[in-house]
């Protein structure tokens, strides 16, 4: 009755973990090291957009989690040895499977926007697509930079 608990226990905070982990690529988000900085405004016109897909993060917690949870889950099988076996087993399969689930959990659909700066120059940026926020081939828009990291807006 107590393994049950445990694999729930080990299951829950690896997913608390995993939504933790998170990080916003939208043109809206800002961390808190770029809040009050000055940015460097340019202004553009959109060329192309093309819809990308930004791929999810890949950290060991994914990774740790689904093998603490595939090892407490694989030692509730068998006794013994064997359950040893199998917690090793679990271990390894969750391993490969939480990092797999994380990658996926925080893979976000993105947008190509290439501009044409004023000043002639032409360069693409992607960013995370907002539900609130369409571009338009033609559109004026503004490019905003802070220590390196770029975004699109209106």
């Amino acid at each position: 009755m107590r393994k049950p608990v445990l694999l729930v226990a080990a299951f829950t905070v690896s997913s608390l973990f995993l939504g933790g982990c998170a990080s916003s690529l939208e043109g809206d988000v800002y961390s808190r090291d770029e809040a009050r900085q000055v940015q460097t405004v340019r202004m553009g016109t959109i060329e192309a957009l093309r819809p990308v897909r930004i791929e999810g993060t890949k950290t060991p917690i994914g990774t740790g989690a689904g093998a603490i949870v595939g090892g407490v889950a694989g030692s509730a099988i068998g006794g013994g040895r064997g359950s040893i076996v199998a917690a090793v087993i679990g271990a390894v399969a969750g391993g490969f499977a939480g990092s797999a689930a994380e990658e996926g959990l925080t893979r976000t659909q993105g947008v190509e926007i290439t501009v044409r700066e004023d000043d002639g120059s032409t360069r693409a940026y992607v960013q995370q697509v907002q539900p609130n926020e369409i571009f338009r081939t033609g559109e004026r828009v503004r490019i905003m930079t802070v220590d390196g990291t770029s975004r699109v807006a209106h």
